[in-house]
């Protein structure tokens, strides 16, 4: 990407995400967490994976969820009536209390499940700032768009959003070519917007457990490599852009 350029991300939260989310906090300038949209049910939002002794193990945050509601992500209430933070950290405790980098960013878990969380996107923040700071990468603007009061249909709220800081590039998931097409990438050409589709190549690392296994949080890579964790996840110029 053209480092003259501004470039803006709008992503929704996830809990404890993927080196790929971060690869898009690490290629923008201005990164928005996409909170005020509505909750998906079967996505990142509560949950997440990470590698055990028996293969790959799942983090479910349970929340508040009416099979009739259709909440955004930032009105989502946790489920505190279950007892999931105690087995949230003891799966961690378990799984990578052989790793090597396990002591220095344990304690980072141990505070996050002290506290008894009322808002999923809370939560979400939370270990998104600090796994970003862990990475380096605590410099980077992360703003809710629940706090910008911006509206429209959703192509032409990523615009206004895109618009809002002056951005020349919109670095989008490579989800979002499931609902930007031709005709909207149009749209955003003529506000002088260049779109640009992340199109992540995965890296292997040293893992514990076996076999590798890709697309599990980075709290995967951050056990296993530490201070080494930012370069194996950009890729360094390995980072495959596709643009529009």
């Amino acid at each position: 990407m053209n480092k003259s350029d501004t470039v803006i991300t709008i992503l929704q939260p996830g809990y404890l995400p993927w080196l790929g989310f971060f690869e898009q906090l690490y290629q923008c300038d201005i990164f928005i967490l996409y909170d005020d949209v509505q909750y998906d049910r079967q996505g990142w939002r509560n949950r997440n994976r990470i590698k055990s002794a028996q293969g790959i193990q799942w983090l479910t945050v349970p929340v508040h969820l009416k099979f009739n509601e259709h909440p955004l992500i930032t009105e989502v209430r946790i489920d505190n009536q279950q007892n999931w933070r105690k087995k949230h950290l003891l799966s961690i405790k378990q799984n990578y209390s052989k790793a090597p980098c396990y002591g220095y960013f344990i304690p980072l878990f141990k505070e996050a499940y002290s506290i008894k969380w009322d808002y999923l996107i809370d939560l979400d923040l939370f270990f998104i700032k600090n796994l970003a700071e862990i990475l380096g990468l605590g410099h980077k603007k992360i703003i809710k768009s629940s706090s910008l009061c911006v509206e429209g249909s959703k192509i032409e709220r990523l615009i206004k959003l895109c618009r809002r800081f002056n951005a020349d590039t919109f670095y989008e998931g490579a989800a979002g070519r499931n609902y930007i097409n031709a005709i909207n990438a149009k749209d955003f050409a003529q506000q002088g917007i260049q779109l640009k589709f992340q199109d992540y190549p995965h890296p292997s690392y040293k893992q514990l457990h076996g076999d590798f296994i890709p697309y599990l949080s980075v709290i995967d890579l951050l056990f296993n490599h530490g201070d080494e964790s930012l370069y194996i996840l950009t890729n360094r110029n390995k980072i495959k852009v596709e643009n529009v």
